[in-house]
């Protein structure tokens, strides 16, 4: 089945009400082993999720200045920061595990808080191109590709638009910096040392699995990175058949509502699934198949944008007890910066109309000819940022 096929299922109900609810919550034969293996398995993921953080951090640590210098040479203009969290997040197509690497690329000190903090902005719009794919499931039929296009693109074009506006203000104030700071000393000084206690168990698995390979740091960075990306899979999908399935149908009447109730449910969906690949990829069949208006999902995926940053800051919390207030204020930027933007579009009805607008042109260029919808997803997330990257370079 592929992810168009999954998704879509998911959006049309097409799973028995008592199949699930037994399935899920134990009401049925077997019920109360399958909630045991399936907590089992959350605990499984969770426990590797929280090793790989600790491998990344070590094999950074190991390595020492044979990446940094390299780093520091790239990640100094902010620009090229952009568009590598652009290009990463886009092949990877999950801004959890390109923003969680930056966590642990800063707790290392491989990299500054202010170097990242661009690289984050860009992982942010990279991360609308699986919702952006999926579109390309409609493309026989010019009605709903029309109505995929604009749902996957108003999430590009939100993300955008904020970029275009925070990071200027970034770069001459520091403002993301500077607050990100302030809440993760409050955080640090307010967190006593049981925490750490109770963190020490993954920090000496990482430990013993290095020992392993005699201390060998691309073991751990490479490792880390298997691991991490394997764990959030792993996350995702169990909690995804937790909590998306049959009620998928009644989402118009409850969750799309009123638009505070609509930005909530996208944050609670979100960080309950941990993965805004997914929820803003279940809007792309709604909205193409009219089932939710373009203007009510992207109350939703706007939500979603605050959701998709507790996956970071748990990681965060973890690295940053241990290396400093940096890596906990580089995810308090993530959340800030996702923050303020929606506070910027919001309140305001004009504001918000901005991107829907932008979204709903994209797609009746692509009702008129599938092209548009197929080069827009190519060039914006991998040629353009990719010969930028390569234009900066050579002209630095």
């Amino acid at each position: 089945m592929s992810k168009n096929e999954e998704i879509s299922s998911y959006t049309t109900g097409n799973i028995d009400d008592s199949e699930w609810d037994a399935n899920v919550f134990g009401s049925g034969p077997g019920g109360k082993s399958q909630v045991a293996f399936t907590i089992m398995k959350l605990l499984v993921a969770i426990f590797i999720f929280l090793v790989s953080l600790k491998l990344m951090s070590a094999g950074l640590s190991l390595l020492g200045g044979q990446i940094a210098e390299n780093l520091l040479s790239i990640t100094t203009f902010p620009f090229i920061s952009l568009f590598i969290g652009i290009l990463a997040t886009a092949m990877i197509q999950s801004s959890s595990t390109i923003t969680t690497i930056i966590v642990a690329l800063v707790a290392s000190g491989e990299i500054s808080l202010a170097n990242a903090i661009p690289m984050i902005m860009g992982a942010n719009i990279g991360t609308a191109v699986t919702s952006t794919i999926v579109s390309l499931g409609h493309i026989g039929n010019r009605d709903e590709f029309e109505g995929a296009v604009s749902g996957a693109s108003v999430h590009d074009f939100f993300n955008i638009l904020i970029v275009l506006i925070l990071l200027p203000l970034e770069l001459f104030t520091g403002f993301l910096e500077k607050s990100a700071l302030l809440f993760a000393s409050w955080f640090e000084i307010n967190t006593g040392n049981g925490f750490k206690n109770t963190l020490s168990i993954f920090t000496s698995t990482s430990d013993w699995i290095l020992s392993l390979f005699n201390n060998n740091p691309y073991v751990g960075l490479f490792g880390g990175v298997l691991l991490l990306f394997a764990s959030l899979r792993l996350l995702t999908y169990i909690l995804k058949n937790l909590l998306v399935g049959v009620r998928e149908q009644n989402m118009n009447k409850y969750v799309f509502g009123r638009p505070f109730r609509s930005l909530l449910m996208g944050f609670l969906t979100t960080a309950a699934i941990q993965s805004s690949s997914v929820t803003s990829s279940l809007m792309v069949p709604l909205v193409a198949t009219r089932k939710v208006s373009l203007d009510r999902a992207f109350n939703f995926l706007m939500g979603a944008n605050i959701g998709t940053t507790t996956t970071v800051i748990f990681a965060a919390i973890f690295l940053g007890l241990e290396g400093g207030a940096s890596a906990l204020a580089c995810a308090f930027v993530h959340l800030l910066f996702n923050l303020f933007g929606v506070f910027l579009l919001f309140p305001f009805e004009q504001f918000r109309a901005v991107p829907v607008n932008l979204a709903k042109g994209l797609g009746k260029y692509a009702r008129k000819s599938r092209f548009y919808g197929i080069a827009y997803v190519i060039s914006v997330f991998f040629i353009i940022p990719f010969i930028l990257i390569a234009i900066t370079t050579d002209f630095l």
